[in-house]
């Protein structure tokens, strides 16, 4: 790959417990192992004190809330692209409006979306602890996700077979880019 050519960021984007940061560490470690440099960001780590003690609580966050946590995951999408490493960024991104918030600043974002049935990923939720996403949000989560459509540079997958299966069919879906 030439030293000038710098992969689309890809957006690993899901509800809560869809393995959006397994998923996309394990995604980075694959690109990496085949020489593209590309670091993983978790979006969750770029949220403001004031909309995790929110979340802590069971509260959803508003449009109002995520707006600036948007713009510094667009930073940040921005910065790594700047310093020639592909951005593998795991961001719910659940309303088209998020996302092409984060496309304004990356109009070439590629969308893994992580599609799960809500009986899957309750029971995975079960099964871990998040700092400051109860399970509780799931409902809201599912509520206020909006299928990424086919103008997004998007493709769905499955999160019901393994993390390497998974990996596996997002690889597959990245655009061919000629070095």
């Amino acid at each position: 790959m030439s030293d000038r050519t710098v992969r689309p960021p890809v957006l690993v984007m899901g509800v809560s417990g869809s393995g959006k940061s397994t998923v996309g560490e394990a995604l980075t470690r694959a690109l990496v192992a085949r020489g593209e440099p590309a670091e993983f960001v978790d979006a969750d780590d770029l949220h403001p004190a004031a909309n995790k003690e929110k979340m802590r609580r069971g509260t959803p966050l508003t449009d109002e809330d995520r707006w600036p946590w948007l713009d510094a995951c667009a930073a940040a999408i921005a910065d790594l692209q700047a310093h020639g490493k592909r951005c593998v960024m795991a961001n719910s991104a659940l309303k088209r409006a998020y996302r092409d918030r984060l496309r304004a600043s990356a109009p070439d974002l590629v969308i893994a979306y992580l599609d799960g049935s809500w009986d899957l990923i309750a029971e995975r939720q079960s099964h871990r602890h998040h700092e400051y996403m109860p399970n509780s949000l799931l409902d809201s989560q599912f509520a206020t996700l909006e299928l990424p459509q086919a103008d997004e540079a998007a493709v769905s997958v499955s999160i019901h077979g393994s993390v390497d299966d998974t990996v596996a069919a997002v690889l597959d879906a990245l655009p061919a880019t000629s070095d």
